[in-house]
């Protein structure tokens, strides 16, 4: 059976690709995207230099009721942070050393379908 992506699934994997072009310009290696663990998932998985950065992605029109920023609810926050624990049990080799950081992608989806890409960095600090 074929699946027909939503216009909202379609928005939220172009903004995924705006962020990773974004990242690569920055000088950010792509470790990982959509990686899962049963329920639970990490947008992008990126390095620079000595720190790997879990980056959830949140895109929204640029009219819309509510910025990408507040769609960062503490669930979600609690969800990411077990999904980082699972992804750092699994590759806890690869990283050694590394510092571990949580960020945030915002993108605001114009009318035409242009796309700003907003990195905030340590938006939750887990004391890793």
């Amino acid at each position: 059976m074929e699946r027909h992506e939503t216009a909202r699934g379609r928005i939220g994997r172009l903004g995924e690709e705006a962020t990773v072009n974004h990242l690569r310009r920055l000088g950010y290696e792509i470790c990982a995207r959509n990686w899962r663990s049963g329920s639970y998932e990490i947008d992008i998985v990126a390095r620079r230099y000595d720190v790997l950065h879990i980056i959830e992605v949140k895109t929204r029109q640029a009219d819309g009721l509510t910025t990408p920023e507040e769609a960062l609810t503490e669930d979600k926050i609690r969800s990411l942070h077990r999904a980082a624990r699972i992804y750092m049990g699994v590759y806890a080799r690869r990283y050694e050393g590394f510092e571990v950081q949580f960020d945030l992608a915002s993108v605001l989806v114009a009318k035409d379908e242009t796309m700003q890409v907003e990195l905030t960095e340590r938006v939750a600090d887990f004391g890793w």
